[in-house]
């Protein structure tokens, strides 16, 4: 008597299980496949311009461009699980790390800086310091 009643419990429960998971599409079906496309790189007065915010822009990246006045910096940060590479196209700073050490960020350079790495970038030159960067997802 009770094992009848049990077998028909989970067969309930089954049943309900499977109709909710075919209720929710699948993240990989429902997300459209990015594109080709041509960004123009104009931001316009700004000092942050975003490139590729994340999908469904790109598969697995982000980026932006980052323009710095003189004596500014974008503010210690973590790449966390990701690996980030700056693109140098004008202007000098350097990239302090959260041990104090640095790399120089020279125009016509670029920097890799490896995942779970905390680190700012700061603008010690006397014009604008204009860089991309672009964050990807480790596989």
């Amino acid at each position: 008597m009770f094992k009848p009643r049990s077998t028909r419990l989970l067969r309930s429960l089954l049943l309900v299980a499977a109709l909710t998971a075919s209720m929710v599409p699948c993240r990989a079906q429902s997300r459209p496949a990015p594109q080709a496309k041509l960004i123009p790189l104009d931001a316009a007065g700004k000092d942050y311009l975003p490139i590729l915010p994340g999908p469904p822009e790109s598969v697995a990246m982000e980026s932006g461009l980052v323009i710095l006045a003189p004596n500014r910096s974008v503010g210690k940060h973590s790449t966390k699980e990701h690996e980030e590479l700056l693109i140098v196209l004008e202007g000098e700073g350097q990239m302090i790390f959260s041990d104090g050490s640095t790399l120089p960020v020279k125009r016509n350079t670029a920097l890799y800086c490896p995942p779970q790495t905390e680190h700012d970038v700061k603008n010690t030159g006397t014009t604008p310091l204009r860089y991309v960067y672009v964050v990807a997802e480790v596989r």
